[in-house]
């Protein structure tokens, strides 16, 4: 066999197995991607069979299974749509945001709430509303507590909005949607959350808020320069340098 011939079948051999991997790649691709798809299909076929199903008795159930129904319709629009599997696991989450909600309208009517749904990391850190707040800023007034009623209707499960945790509890009024729809808060959100969870257990000060940090992550850069702080006192000289220079340095010279 001449060697223009040998170099030909190598060709064809690499050429043959390059397709061979690629076909199986694209194969793989398909199979994560429907298997994603499957999943995400299957939380949002619960949330739709709780949605069609409930019904509100008060306020703050009718208003949390509005936004239940809200993820439902909006869950279902980007299944249509999702062509990966980062857009479908966007679809799982849009859905399990709809089942929190259906978890909060049935305790709201003193309902069983249902099997317990996957925990979320984002959602953890954001803290909670632990307390009934009542304040007023530029002349708006904002509630906020642990527990529904007439003058806090609105849920929300908790999590990052525009890049700042939002705490889980229930509100006088949605004061999160400007920055879900726009992406940016406005300084009254600023001062409202300064106002309202100043103080409050388990959330951000207002400086980490703005920073997009959460109290777990606050408490983690508080400790980190304590112990800057106290490395540099000790360690930089002011118990080394007075201890030898002027105390016992000298006396034990003149000894």
């Amino acid at each position: 066999m001449t060697e223009a011939a040998i170099l030909l079948a190598l060709l064809i051999v690499v050429v043959i197995g390059g397709l061979v991997l690629v076909s199986q790649q694209r194969e793989r691709r398909r199979r994560e991607l429907e298997d994603a798809k499957a999943d995400a299909r299957r939380w949002v076929e619960r949330l739709g069979g709780q949605v069609l199903n409930l019904t509100g008795t008060d306020v703050a159930s009718q208003q949390a299974i509005a936004d239940a129904s809200e993820r439902y319709n909006a869950a279902g629009s980007q299944l249509e749509q999702a062509q990966s599997v980062q857009q479908a696991k966007l679809v799982t989450d849009t859905a399990l945001e709809g089942l929190y909600y259906v978890r909060a309208a049935r305790l709201a009517m003193g309902m069983d709430p249902g099997p317990a749904l996957p925990g979320d990391v984002a959602r953890a850190r954001a803290g909670k509303v632990t307390e009934d707040r009542e304040v007023d800023v530029e002349g708006h007034h904002y509630a906020a507590s642990p527990q529904p009623g007439q003058a806090t209707p609105y849920y929300y499960p908790g999590g990052r909005v525009a890049g700042r945790p939002v705490p889980e509890g229930w509100y006088s009024e949605p004061w999160w949607k400007p920055a879900l729809v726009t992406g940016a808060w406005t300084m009254a959100s600023v001062f409202m959350f300064s106002a309202m969870f100043s103080g409050m257990a388990g959330i951000p000060s207002a400086e980490a808020w703005q920073d997009g940090n959460d109290a777990g992550q606050e408490d983690a850069m508080e400790a980190s320069d304590m112990g800057g702080d106290a490395g540099g006192d000790m360690g930089g000289g002011d118990m080394g340098g007075g201890f030898f220079d002027g105390g016992f340095g000298g006396d034990l010279g003149g000894f």
